[in-house]
């Protein structure tokens, strides 16, 4: 997988990725059952459904953008296209709404529905990295080491540990903080980020 600095530049590539490859995809996965029977009326309703998701979604997304009012919009979207990968990014993105609003809640709530209902374990793994941030920010630091234990693709296992050292450090937990940071580091050496909150944990620890 592509590196990405951020998570939002994680959520920003998948959103890019469905959009520009999503319908070819399902189209694809949709041939492998040409021999079975019925397909032709499988394969049109198929494709008439997830269009259908996609006008729906394009629609949703814009009116999100727009204000608060649509926020309900967004949770009908998600409630009627559940079984659809536009349910997640809606999510995504409401998440990233709640976040701007300070309500922290809502934006937990959005990114345990995409650790649930994700089909790929990077979206989850990506979905419990910024859910495990959001439960720091709210000073849930168990919760936040179960949300970072979860995480399941190795992709992210250094983006893990950062958050465990971050939880550890929160906590005076200094050795345990150390330990986390540098586990992290061993997968990512040159994380000039990583290598400050560890070289800053002796100050903290003698503070």
């Amino acid at each position: 997988m592509e590196q990405y600095e951020t998570e939002e530049q994680q959520v920003e590539a998948i959103k890019r990725f469905w959009k520009e490859n999503g319908l070819s995809l399902i189209i694809g996965a949709l041939l492998g059952l040409g021999g079975l029977l019925g397909w032709r009326y499988y394969n049109d309703s198929q494709i008439e459904a997830k269009e259908q998701a996609s006008f729906a979604y394009e629609k949703a997304s814009e009116e999100l953008i727009k204000g608060e009012a649509s926020f309900g919009e967004a949770k009908s979207f998600i409630d009627s296209y559940s079984d659809t990968g536009y349910a997640i990014l809606m999510a995504l993105e409401m998440t990233q709404q709640a976040i701007e609003r300070k309500d922290l809640v809502e934006a937990a709530k959005q990114l345990e529905f995409v650790v649930i209902n994700a089909k790929l374990t990077a979206v989850q793994s990506i979905a419990q990295l910024r859910l495990a941030r959001i439960q720091i920010e709210q000073g849930e630091f168990e919760l936040a080491l179960a949300s970072a234990d979860k995480v399941s693709d190795q992709a992210f296992k250094g983006q893990s540990q950062e958050i465990k050292g971050d939880v550890y450090l929160a906590q005076q937990l200094f050795d345990k903080a150390r330990a986390a940071y540098s586990a992290a580091l061993e997968t990512n050496n040159r994380d000039q980020v990583l290598k400050m909150k560890l070289d800053n944990l002796a100050i903290a620890a003698n503070g």
